[in-house]
């Protein structure tokens, strides 16, 4: 027997409503911020992500997926969204017209050790802003995110935000961190050890509770942010206070890419992390295009359900409308005959297709919730009346087969 790849999972038709609903929360609150859809290819060239995501990342050094293709070229399976969006904004001149507000739906590849919500393989709902360095996009892109997570049912929300500064003001931050490193290296984890020298800050992104004890003390970013980014990130607080959102600064907050600069976020809620993003101005640039300032978040949708389970929140199932079941062979035609016109109506509708007995269709159009069903014989085939029953009380009502589709529809959608 063949089983599923480690750190995969398959979405089982018992659980797809809760996928669904994700997407559909997705797709309507991007539409409400006027964000359109974007889809990139599941591989790219390696070295997209090596300039972006970071040499020293995790990402990069540890969990991406890379492989040579038959034409001899390095490869990468997406390891992140935004990198992919960007290099398609730049390749296909998106740019035109600013802002250009992005979303993706999109699978996430990564070779790290599989966990409660996070998987090998797993889904992500992002989105991705280019155009503007204004504070306000910044508290947009927040607010998008602030009001998915409603639709989705979380009430606790609360969102940490931290400014890592810009590259001028970060380089005499990361010296002084540096030293810092440097006089605690005997007590640091040895992926610390390894940043202290690559890319300082992402030590404080370190998940060893020992590390993150020591961290505590580390020299704090806010008190080397230039008067620019001081002020930027004054001003994205105050535009989160006029809006309603409540926020923690926290100045250990640095997320786990490279490419971010000035504005950084993560929403929990009560204590569980749910999604995350930040501004990265610089990145455009750094893949070949021009100066673009941008803004965005992703959201792993395995992690967001395992969260929304955790809370008792709970998505309601569609019921289907009408099962079609045959009192004997002869009447099958006429069943087939009356789901096509149903579902011509928009009413899904489902018959026998197993040869199963009238009662074994009953109890399959109960277990998969229908909430009515049409029983057809001889009898009912030659009076062309028919009885519609409805499975949650009983109660029977009678339909004309000469215009079934507009009495099942009378019936189903009456006040």
């Amino acid at each position: 027997m063949i089983n599923v790849p480690k750190g995969t999972k398959d979405m089982l038709p018992a659980e797809s409503y809760k996928w669904q609903k994700v997407e559909a929360t997705a797709h309507k609150i991007a539409k409400l911020y006027n964000a359109k859809q974007i889809r990139t290819p599941v591989f790219e060239s390696a070295e997209l992500y090596l300039r972006s995501v970071g040499e020293s990342s995790d990402i990069v050094s540890k969990e991406m997926y890379v492989f040579e293709d038959k034409g001899g070229r390095r490869m990468a399976l997406r390891p992140e969204g935004t990198a992919g969006v960007v290099r398609s904004y730049i390749e296909n001149n998106l740019g035109e017209t600013l802002p250009l507000k992005t979303y993706y739906i999109e699978s996430i590849y990564r070779y790290e050790q599989p966990q409660a919500g996070r998987y090998r393989e797993h889904f992500q709902f992002g989105t991705e802003y280019f155009g503007s360095p204004l504070p306000e996009f910044d508290v947009e892109v927040i607010s998008m995110a602030h009001d998915f997570l409603r639709e989705m049912g979380f009430e606790n929300l609360a969102v940490k935000i931290n400014s890592i500064g810009c590259p001028t003001c970060r380089k005499e931050y990361n010296k002084a961190l540096r030293e810092f490193l440097a006089k605690n290296a005997d007590r640091l984890c040895g992926d610390c050890k390894r940043r202290a020298e690559t890319n300082p800050l992402r030590a404080l992104d370190c998940k060893v509770p020992s590390c993150q004890e020591i961290h505590k003390t580390a020299p704090k970013i806010s008190d080397y942010l230039c008067d620019d980014c001081k002020a930027h990130h004054a001003s994205v607080m105050h535009g989160l206070e006029k809006i309603g959102i409540k926020y923690e600064n926290d100045d250990k907050l640095v997320r786990g890419l490279d490419y971010y600069t000035r504005t950084v976020f993560e929403f929990n809620d009560g204590g569980l992390a749910l999604m995350g993003g930040g501004r990265y101005d610089s990145l455009c640039e750094e893949l070949g295009g021009k100066p673009t300032p941008c803004v965005g978040f992703g959201c792993g949708i395995e992690r967001l359900l395992a969260a929304a389970d955790a809370r008792g929140i709970s998505f309601k199932k569609d019921s289907p409308d009408v099962f079609v079941a045959a009192q004997c062979d002869a009447v099958r035609g006429e069943c087939t005959r009356i789901v096509k016109e149903l579902r011509r109506a928009g009413i899904s509708a489902e018959t026998d297709l197993m040869g199963k007995s009238l009662k074994a269709q009953f109890k399959y159009a109960d277990r998969q919730g229908y909430k009515y069903v049409i029983t057809l014989g001889e009898n009912e085939l030659n009076s062309g009346v028919y009885g519609m029953k409805r499975m949650s009380d009983g109660q029977t009502n009678e339909i004309h087969g000469s215009d079934v589709a507009k009495d099942v529809g009378r019936i189903l959608w009456q006040k």
